[in-house]
Order: C-alpha cells, then structure tokens, then sequence
C-alpha cells in the first residue's frame, strides 16, 4: 500500500534515551508536517511548545495524543526518556478501519486539541505496543505497513477506552437516544453491504417508520440519507488520502460496478470522484470546506 517511498513517507518511530542535556523536536517538520503524533514518557520531564505560545509542562509517566492541528515543539529534560511515533492519515484510516468501534475512534482523533492519559494502568498497558511501533520500524528489512497499522489499531482502542472519550461520547436521552446510537453503530459496522432500511429497524426492533419518526424528528434526515452521508463521507476520504483507484474504491464500498458508483457519488456531490480527487490534492494543505474534513460531521 505505500508508494514508492516506503513505509517511512507514512509513519515514524523513535526511541529517546536518557541524555545529560536537554533535547528539542519538532513535531510537525517536512514529511511529518500532516502526522498525528503519540508521545509515552517514561518517569520523567518533557514540555510542549505550541505555535498558539502556551507551554505545557508534562511530568511521567504520561501518554499524550497530538493531532496534526496541534502544532508544537517538544523539550525533553535531561535524564528523561520518550517514544515518539506518528503516524500519516493514510494509516490512520486504515488502522481505524470501518467496524462498529470506528466511529468513535475517528471521533477521537479528529479532536484539535492534545488528549493526555496519565493512569499508570494505560501507560503500562500503552508502552508494549508503542515499544512494538518503534521497532517494527527500526529494522528496514521487515518494516510492514500491515503490522504498524495493527499496532496502531491497538493503540487508538486502548488509548479510547482508557481516556475519557468512551464515557463521554455524546448518547442522546431515553429510548429515541438509544435507537440513534445504536443504528449509528450498525451504520458503521454494515454501511458497505447496501442493505435495505428495514433490516437495519428489524435488527434494532422497531418498525422502519420508527425509524424514519426519530431520525428526521431528531437529525432533520431520513435513516436512508444518513446512510447515503456515511458512504460519500467514506469515498471522500478514501479519493483524498488513499492511493487506490476508483475502481478499487467502489469495490471497497460495497458497489456492484465503478460506474455505479460514480453515478451515486456524483448526484451526492455534483462531481465525479475523478474530480473530486483532483481537487483534493489541489487543495492539500488548505482549508477547502467542500473536503470531508472529518467524521465528526458525520451525525
């Protein structure tokens, strides 16, 4: 799955011994400049520099969470040390994957702010894992896009259900509350198999006008439109971030034919999926509202 340049051009791992002095990094630099970043320091001291100007002055052990929108430096102290792994969006959508879990932990990692986790309990549960990260990728003759992106699968499960994000996911009030989160859920998890309305309200024990009464009461929008948002949210990030063909991409999710689903993509649109992944890449770097820009948009 990645190009020409490697493994390298899509994730980063690195180990920061103890030093007699103090070590500054750049977080965001050159091919890192997109990355979502991980940090576990160990008993220690470190501090993050943010172009905003706060400092934040972090004390170990403590995992931190920086996305790309968190620009920072880092100082570690003399006589601590740190693992640093980051990691591009093309792997991150590919260890996020599309299961019933996954909503939420897009949810997480498109929050523009640092997520700390200073229980001891997920820092030594954390460490194997980022340890496993690190050198997977310190040995360029067996590197694996397969194997970093299944460490980072385990690490964005553990860091959600060690955080606070899991309790604190918005789940709406009573039994229509209920309903909404749990067919969101089943969304996630079948959104690529086209199955019909009704089996999603048989599977969650109401009849499809229920359905149909708490989505638009609740949301503004039929259970079949919300479907329809969560397919085109998916094909706009797979036509942004991945290296796949339109046809590769039309299989993923689920499309009988790449013509079909280029019909379907452009009545949602009004472009292709060509042109739109022309504009994406033109518009790389910048604030183009008409991208997905995230999941969170997704209800």
């Amino acid at each position: 799955m990645a190009t020409d340049g490697g493994i390298y051009h899509y994730a980063r791992g690195e180990w920061h011994a103890p030093s007699l002095s103090h070590r500054r990094i750049r977080l965001q630099k050159g091919l890192y400049a997109d990355f979502h970043h991980f940090l576990l320091l160990g008993d220690g001291a470190a501090d993050l520099h943010f172009d905003s100007g706060e400092d934040r002055p972090l004390h170990g052990p403590l995992l931190a969470f920086l996305p790309p929108q968190a620009r920072c430096d880092l100082s570690i102290a003399a006589g601590s040390a740190a693992h640093v792994i980051g990691a591009s969006a093309q792997i991150m959508v590919d260890a996020i994957g599309d299961k019933v879990e996954s909503y939420s932990l897009r949810l997480l990692t498109e929050q523009r702010k640092l997520v700390e986790a200073r229980d001891p309990l997920l820092v030594a549960e954390m460490s194997p894992l980022i340890s496993g990260f690190v050198r997977e990728l310190g040995d360029p003759s067996r590197a694996s896009w397969m194997v970093v992106s299944a460490y980072l699968r385990l690490i964005l499960m553990t860091l959600w259900r060690g955080s606070d994000s899991e309790r604190s996911e918005p789940r709406g009030q009573g039994e229509t509350g209920s309903i909404l989160q749990r067919y969101r859920q089943l969304v996630e998890a079948g959104f690529r198999q086209h199955r019909p309305i009704s089996d999603y309200a048989a599977e969650l024990g109401v009849t499809a006008d229920r359905l149909h009464s708490i989505c638009q009461r609740t949301l503004g929008r039929s259970p079949i439109q919300l479907l329809h948002e969560r397919v085109v949210q998916e094909a706009k990030l797979r036509l942004e971030r991945s290296a796949r063909n339109i046809q590769e991409i039309s299989d993923s999710l689920g499309f009988r034919d790449p013509t079909y689903f280029s019909h379907f993509f452009k009545r949602k649109t009004g472009l292709s999926p060509a042109g739109y992944r022309e504009i994406a890449r033109a518009s790389a770097g910048s604030e183009n509202s008409m991208l997905s820009s995230g999941y969170a948009d997704w209800p």
